[in-house]
């Protein structure tokens, strides 16, 4: 049986992982929330190149058999200095849907909601380059608002209405959004904590308007590339998820209730640079 580990700086990769479990049910998988250590998009890329290696490292010592970067702000800081370090281990990043949308796309406008260090990452802009000439994208840097989905676990009415509020504002800032003309029809949620608010940012845009997300794609991925490992685990039964953090487990704990309905133990740990 493959063991698959998955990593995030905090609990935006649970929608990725949730994804990996649904097309996955037979493989062992150890999630990662780095959240001593972040957050990762509005930080500089030094720190998530760091932060990338050393959970790296730590992960193969659990003897993983592929990694997910389940966080696209690391994918686009790290993700290329990890292939070239590791090159036995299978490595799948997210990348934010600009491509899916292009293709669903009726209005050709569409817009796209992630975090500051993905929208200004080279890698975002290799992948948005050749696709400009084809739609027209309005980019939106949310900033607070991942942290604004991890703080709504408290199940307060003020962070509640803190997360409402945050929301309101990025989803506004992109303009108009209906499926007519001159209209965003389509917007992609690039950062992997928003698809766990994805009920949220619907009412928000529009019932009309398409939400993309990166996990059902990065789950197939993942499965192509461990081959003939996922097959013969297939029939083995449910495999055992393990979840570590690097600050205090409780929120992922909460998290991982509310969106994987999975009551799991987490393992504090401690990964100094």
């Amino acid at each position: 049986m493959a063991v698959i580990g998955v990593y995030d700086s905090g609990i935006g990769g649970l929608s990725v992982l949730r994804a990996l479990r649904e097309q996955l049910p037979g493989q062992d998988m150890i999630y990662l929330a780095d959240s001593g250590h972040s957050p990762y998009g509005e930080r500089e890329s030094a720190h998530v190149l760091r932060r990338a290696r050393r959970i790296t490292a730590h992960l193969r010592e659990r003897r993983i058999d592929a990694l997910v970067v389940a966080c696209n702000t690391a994918t686009a800081a790290a993700i290329e200095e990890l292939r070239s370090e590791h090159p036995d281990l299978p490595i799948i990043g997210v990348e934010p849907a600009l491509k899916p949308a292009v293709a669903l796309s009726q209005t050709r406008r569409i817009g796209v909601l992630a975090t500051r260090g993905t929208l200004h990452s080279d890698k975002f802009a290799r992948l948005l380059e050749p696709l400009q000439k084809q739609a027209q994208f309005v980019l939106r840097a949310c900033d607070g608002l991942a942290l604004a989905i991890e703080n709504s676990l408290d199940g307060s009415a003020h962070s509640a209405a803190a997360l409402l509020e945050c929301a309101r504002a990025h989803v506004g800032a992109l303009g108009d959004c209906a499926r007519s003309e001159g209209h965003i029809d389509t917007v992609v949620l690039g950062c992997t904590h928003y698809p766990l608010v994805a009920p949220l940012l619907q009412e928000l845009v529009g019932a009309g308007v398409s939400l993309l997300e990166t996990g059902p794609s990065v789950a197939r991925q993942t499965r192509h590339r461990l081959g003939a490992a996922v097959e013969s685990s297939a029939a083995a039964g449910p495999g055992h998820l393990w979840l570590q953090c690097t600050g205090t487990g409780r929120q992922l704990q909460q998290a991982a209730s509310r969106w994987l309905d999975a009551a799991h133990a987490v393992e504090s740990i401690d990964l100094p640079d």
